[in-house]
């Protein structure tokens, strides 16, 4: 398998063609329609449960519960802080994959490994990167 770096100078990405795995050559042919379709469930999974977060409002029991319990308000919080984080990052991966630009590390412009791009569909960093942006947090 040839591994060659996107964003080099010889390289050109258009700005507007859909991914292929030609651009980024670490993936396989298939693997950009199975990551699109993961993208898209997690995509929904994600508004659905922004949804049930929303769509339970308080009532006297969640009053009652919340003075008894904050941390399960806190929790719920959370979750929802979370869930809005994934989805956003979701919904970047897509315009990525629309644009041509999926598959390539936003710091050094190397493409991400077919593994860890299978595991979070989502990365916007290669391993490498991750752990230097996570170091220095």
């Amino acid at each position: 398998m040839h591994h060659q770096t996107i964003g080099d100078h010889d390289t050109v990405v258009p700005a507007r063609a859909p991914t292929t795995a030609a651009q980024n050559p670490v993936l396989e042919a298939g693997d950009l329609v199975a990551l699109r379709e993961n993208l898209h469930e997690q995509y929904l999974f994600r508004q659905e449960q922004l949804r049930q977060i929303g769509s339970s409002a308080p009532s006297r029991a969640d009053d009652l519960l919340a003075q008894q319990a904050p941390s399960q308000l806190e929790v719920r919080v959370k979750v929802a802080a979370s869930a809005r984080m994934v989805l956003a990052d979701v919904e970047a991966a897509l315009r990525r994959m629309d644009e041509g630009r999926y598959g390539a590390c936003h710091l050094c412009r190397r493409p991400i490994a077919r593994e860890r791009l299978l595991i979070v569909p989502q990365a916007r960093y290669c391993s490498r990167c991750q752990q230097v942006r996570e170091a220095g947090q």
